[in-house]
């Protein structure tokens, strides 16, 4: 990776990251020293969690494997705080802290901020998307809150997340869909994919469990959503392609490559083409910053966020 990649950048561009600075070289010090700006120790008992956090769904099985591991090796990564009346208010670790209860830890360490609510709801999404620890739904509801509370366009969403304009405005869509569609997005029996697919089709309740039920792809639930759309509707809903967009001419083929490059683009949250040709083709993915250059270059790699 070049070194203008690996070059800090200000604000939230690399969320923890940006937040904590070289924390990593701070000494913790007494619970009952001033507040400082690096890693100190807090009764866990002295913090309470953010009630708009994000993220709400948390997996009981996860959180005891969580909780073991930091049974066995201690809480290595601080958790973020900010001052909040008598205690102390989680911006980003909640999951941590859970587990930390479930191990009975005492204390654990962590770093204060004074943060505003916009900064907190903030670095709190950006930890979680970049974590991938978010379903769609949750991730569209901090957007829809952030836009509606603290006045973001979806412009200013996609640079604090680093992802694309598309990708916010497609997520935010979600949450046109009926509460109880949006409840297996949530628990994951349907994915981002699948409820993108039900947008504009009639009784999407009653699809959704069709989908469940017959565990349906994301391909051929686009295709029981066109059969359920009038004409009309399904001109409406066709996605555009450019104009100088070459296929090979096989409508089927065209049209699960076309599903591809959405799930791949949910996927990472920015512009995905394939062209496939007889023996082969390309993937291009497009990126509109450095910062988002950087988050795929750190998916594609496995690299630590």
């Amino acid at each position: 990776m070049s070194e203008a990649l690996r070059r800090p950048r200000g604000g939230l561009g690399r969320g923890l990251n940006a937040l904590l600075g070289e924390m990593a070289r701070e000494t913790p010090v007494s619970p009952d020293a001033e507040r400082p700006s690096g890693v100190r120790m807090l009764p866990v008992s002295a913090m309470a969690p953010h009630p708009d956090q994000p993220r709400r769904h948390f997996d009981d099985a996860l959180l005891d494997e969580l909780a073991g591991s930091i049974a066995a090796r201690g809480l290595i990564q601080p958790i973020v705080v900010r001052p909040h009346g008598h205690q102390y208010q989680i911006v980003a670790g909640e999951r941590r802290w859970r587990a930390a209860q479930r191990a009975k830890l005492a204390e654990v360490p962590v770093v204060v901020r004074d943060l505003s609510d916009s900064e907190t709801l903030e670095i709190a999404l950006v930890e979680n998307i970049q974590r991938a620890d978010l379903n769609a739904i949750e991730e569209a509801q901090a957007y829809q809150r952030l836009a509606g509370e603290y006045g973001h366009t979806q412009e200013a969403l996609a640079r604090i997340v680093h992802k694309s304009r598309s990708h916010v405005a497609n997520l935010l869509r979600l949450l046109e869909l009926p509460e109880p569609v949006q409840t297996r997005v949530v628990d994951g029996s349907l994915s981002m994919g699948h409820a993108r697919a039900l947008l504009g089709a009639p009784d999407v309740e009653r699809l959704a469990t069709q989908i469940v039920d017959r565990g349906l792809s994301v391909r051929e639930t686009e295709k029981l959503a066109r059969e359920t759309k009038s004409p009309r509707d399904e001109a409406d809903a066709a996605p555009r392609r450019p104009a100088n967009d070459v296929r090979g001419g096989d409508t089927a083929a065209d049209s699960d490559i076309a599903a591809l490059e959405r799930q791949l683009a949910d996927l990472l949250g920015v512009s995905v083409t394939i062209v496939h040709g007889g023996k082969g083709g390309s993937v291009t993915l497009g990126y509109a910053t450095l910062d988002q250059l950087d988050m795929i270059c750190q998916r594609l790699t496995g690299e630590g966020i």
